[in-house]
């Protein structure tokens, strides 16, 4: 049997099926218990348990937590145990920094009142709590394709499971279910592959700005209890990126001697030589990084793209039957390296707005108040205020974008208005990049194996798996544009923006072909973001597959 003679699939009727067991669908499938416990609700999650695709600084704003359980702070198992004491900003150079004084930075840029978590080990702590609630979740299923009738979206199917490589069934072969429901819930995360279609399908991002992306890489090391500073918070710009490229960095200090080191490159950069991986590598290299990380020992490494388009690049968030959530809705605030607390909300603005609609005997029809409301919610008022920064930016470089946006975080905080008004953000970053003949080769160091280290020993520490016998995840529509514009045009450069190792160009019979390493992928998606031509889309692989965070 072929997968194109494939048997019907079994189906399951659910009054709401949430796509993903991030913060903002945890919160969705909880709120909605809370507010009606004879609701059914389940929670599909692709990764293998929940909490294993999740990565995140994390700094953790708690007011969702505190809508969702305003006594939180008491329960024995809470996993944030730490919180912020000690605030800091740094403006690097190639071998110093200057702190920047907090009393310059805007009101909303101040983490006290926040805590340093892992957001992995938070999303388990929702799952139980929403499992007490009689959420059903259901780990290691790929949501993989939106269900239609009449229009509108009525669930989702799960992914086959079982066959191979060349499309042919195997010996393990599982039909994937189909989970049909009333409203379904996208809560995928950046550039989620169904958040993705349902915005072409429904034209959601018509008068918007295109969205914006960055690659967030993060690790977690164990260092020694004299560069142990539980509560510190420290981010810093500058070094190692050039002024017209845009990122950051972070360093958080947790409990048990685990320091969370971090590297944001913004996805719009123009060098195809530049490669995010080794950004990061060569910043953990300053002295002020590596004052706190030598001596110590890496236990975790990870990848993950972020939308950074702001409040003007929010797609309208729903359409017949559904709507979308968290961070694939696009509620990151950029400056502020956060977002989990939007995602929360999020969750918990569309949950309010369905169990009313669900009393009322409605379905498969749009959630316009939810649509409507958030713009002058708690998640509209914080994103407005930093609309510019990302712009301001992107167009001005480092240190004048960034200056800029800073006095207009201040202008929107005390004036309650921009003198720029919003701007716009130009191109999607997969235009971005510039020929390699207009660009400057980069020559990176090599790894030192005490603080800087190569990809593949890195990606052995996502604890990253697929089922090798299946169909490659990642599809190149066409290889001869691969081969004509992505090598002989822009010089390769998926070989240096996936921070997997996962494509190369290798030579083989005197000509250059394209390898991919599907093994290797940890789901950050910025080949399907940074890719010129738009040529390679990521697809859930099985379900279970991908890396295995146990606490990023």
């Amino acid at each position: 049997m072929t997968a194109q003679e494939l048997p019907e699939r079994e189906a399951m009727e659910f009054d709401v099926v949430v796509v993903g067991g991030g913060p903002s669908g945890l919160a969705a499938a909880i709120r909605l218990k809370q507010l009606e416990p004879d609701l059914s609700v389940v929670v599909v999650e692709k990764g293998s348990e929940i909490g294993a695709h999740i990565l995140s600084g994390a700094v953790i704003d708690p007011v969702g937590l505190d809508r969702l359980f305003p006594d939180w702070r008491t329960d024995a198992d809470v996993p944030l145990k730490t919180p912020v004491t000690d605030d800091r900003f740094y403006l690097l150079g190639p071998a110093g920094s200057v702190r920047l004084p907090n009393a310059f930075m805007p009101p909303l840029m101040n983490n006290h009142g926040n805590y340093i978590g892992s957001l992995g080990t938070v999303c388990r702590w929702l799952a139980a709590k929403a499992e007490e609630l009689g959420v059903e979740i259901y780990p290691g299923f790929a949501a993989n394709e939106v269900l239609y009738e009449d229009g509108a979206v009525v669930g989702i199917a799960t992914g086959d499971m079982g066959v191979g490589r060349d499309g042919e069934i195997t010996d393990r072969f599982t039909r994937g279910m189909e989970l049909r429901a009333k409203y379904t819930l996208f809560a995928e995360g950046a550039r989620g592959q169904l958040t993705k279609q349902l915005i072409a399908r429904f034209g959601l991002s018509e008068g918007r700005e295109p969205q914006k992306f960055g690659l967030g890489l993060k690790e977690l090391w164990t260092v020694p209890a004299a560069q142990h500073q539980p509560g510190l918070v420290q981010h810093s710009f500058g070094w190692p990126l050039d002024s017209k490229t845009g990122g950051g960095s972070f360093l958080y200090h947790m409990e048990d001697n685990q320091v969370m080191v971090g590297f944001v490159v913004h996805l719009n950069y123009s060098n195809p030589y530049l490669s995010p991986f080794e950004e990061f590598q060569r910043f953990k290299t300053h002295p002020l990084v590596r004052a706190t990380l030598e001596g110590g020992k890496r236990v975790a490494y990870g990848a993950r793209a972020i939308t950074e388009g702001g409040y003007q690049s929010v797609p309208k968030l729903v359409f017949p039957g559904g709507a979308l959530l968290g961070c694939g809705a696009g509620f990151v605030n950029v400056p502020r390296i956060k977002g989990s607390h939007n995602a929360v909300l999020s969750g918990i603005f569309a949950a309010e707005e369905l169990v009313p609609a669900l009393k009322a005997g409605r379905q498969h029809d749009e959630l316009s108040g939810y649509e409507a409301g958030w713009r002058a919610s708690a998640i509209g008022a914080d994103l407005y205020k930093v609309r510019n920064v990302k712009p301001l930016w992107s167009k001005l470089g480092t240190y004048v974008g960034i200056a800029l946006g800073g006095l207009d975080m201040w202008a929107n905080t005390l004036l309650g208005f921009s003198p720029f008004g919003t701007l716009g953000h130009g191109k999607p970053d997969s235009a971005t990049l510039k020929p390699a003949a207009q660009s400057k080769k980069i020559e990176y160091p090599r790894p030192d194996g005490v603080v800087s280290f190569d990809r593949l020993s890195s990606v052995f520490l996502s604890n990253t798996n697929h089922e090798e016998d299946q169909p490659i995840h990642l599809k190149v529509a066409d290889l001869g544009l691969q081969k004509s514009s992505e090598f002989e045009v822009y010089a390769g450069p998926s070989n240096r923006y996936c921070p997997a190792g996962v494509y190369e160009w290798v030579e083989k019979d005197g000509d250059e072909v394209f390898v991919i390493n599907a093994q290797n992928c940890v789901h950050c998606k910025t080949c399907d973001i940074k890719d010129p031509n738009q040529n390679i889309t990521w697809v859930a692989p099985e379900g279970g597959g991908g890396p295995n965070y146990p606490n990023m």
